[in-house]
């Protein structure tokens, strides 16, 4: 692992709370959180730069777990930046994309609400690509809290080109954790759905041919033991090569 991949795993790294082992999208696949069609996708719009948040109401739902596993499939030259005041404050330069660890009032790290959240949210005028996630369970709730509770201009909402939402299954003792909806928008207009019940309706923004290479890339990796969030961002980097 050379030095900028170690700065990045560490990044995504900062977002663990709950302790344990960082999921890769590989963990994802196996666990049925994301289907193969649906990662593949993803993946080709993350290694081309993209800004997304996930959200779920309750907590513990694997908000902050596929933000960081999609993070990881982000291109080699796009830096990882948690999204405190002061960095937000002192963005500047290159492409790099601001982690907002949570939407939410607490005084945790790089948690944004009120002016600070809107002064996060205006860095893609600058270029700089966000993600982040928030207690919301579908579009309408991700807009009422962003765009109405905290005032974020809607073309800055809009900006979050990716939604996603999770939605969490109790079964006896077990919880399956699953990707239950997409919401895509090019950046001027609304967000309209592109997944849902398990079916990926339309591929907008992202090359076929970028979408087949990405699905062959998941394919050749699955059967091996390779998992970590280390290991994965090794070979995403050769594959972006």
């Amino acid at each position: 692992m050379d030095l900028l991949t170690a700065r990045h795993c560490a990044e995504i790294e900062r977002c663990n709370q709950r302790g344990g082992r960082m999921l890769s999208v590989l963990d994802l696949i196996d666990a049925g959180t994301v289907s193969l069609e649906l990662a593949a996708y993803l993946m080709a719009r993350m290694t081309q730069g993209v800004s997304f948040l996930v959200g779920a109401r309750p907590g513990g739902a694997g908000k902050t777990t596929v933000m960081c596993a999609l993070l990881n499939l982000f291109p080699a030259d796009v830096e990882l930046v948690a999204a405190t005041d002061g960095a937000v404050a002192r963005a500047t330069g290159p492409r790099r994309c601001f982690i907002c660890h949570e939407i939410g009032a607490g005084p945790y790290f790089a948690y944004l609400w009120g002016r600070e959240l809107r002064a996060y949210c205006a860095l893609t005028e600058q270029g700089h690509l966000l993600a982040t996630n928030l207690h919301a369970d579908d579009l309408d709730e991700a807009r009422d809290q962003i765009y109405g509770e905290n005032r974020v201009p809607m073309k800055h909402f809009n900006a979050f080109q990716l939604q996603l939402f999770l939605r969490v299954d109790g079964r006896g003792f077990r919880y399956d954790r699953r990707i239950a909806a997409v919401y895509a928008s090019d950046g001027d207009h609304p967000h309209e759905i592109i997944y849902e019940n398990g079916t990926l309706r339309e591929m907008p923004d992202a090359d076929s041919s970028r979408v087949g290479r990405c699905r062959a890339f998941l394919e050749e990796l699955l059967p091996t033991p390779v998992r970590t969030i280390g290991a994965v961002r090794d070979r995403v980097i050769a594959f972006l090569k």
